[in-house]
């Protein structure tokens, strides 16, 4: 039986390559597995080359969205990450990466 923490991992991965490649047309996902001491984690990076996000802080919250979905993505992912950060120029895409610990 897999564990919440294997789920959540699955679940992030998903949403950004959803994201990543049917909601901008292509992209990036660049996967790490992290090893500080007695911790193991698990770092995703989802780039895209979109239009970008024009105020990120309106598309973090619960119901926000672009392409007629929930609008729970960000906010979601954020909520089951312990690192999560966000860069995103209009114009010039989005680079979201999210860690998760065991």
């Amino acid at each position: 039986m897999a564990k919440l923490s294997d789920y959540v991992i699955r679940v992030l991965a998903d949403e950004g390559i959803k994201h990543v490649f049917l909601v901008t047309g292509g992209g990036a996902m660049h996967l790490e597995v992290l090893n500080d001491g007695p911790r193991r984690g698990i770092r995703l990076c989802f780039e895209d080359h979109g239009p970008g996000i024009a105020d990120v802080q309106q598309a973090m919250k619960d119901g926000f969205t672009t392409a007629n979905g929930l609008g729970l993505g960000l906010g979601g992912a954020k909520r089951l990450s312990n690192e999560f950060d966000i860069v995103s120029s209009p114009g010039q895409g989005t680079r979201v990466t999210i860690t998760r610990w065991k």
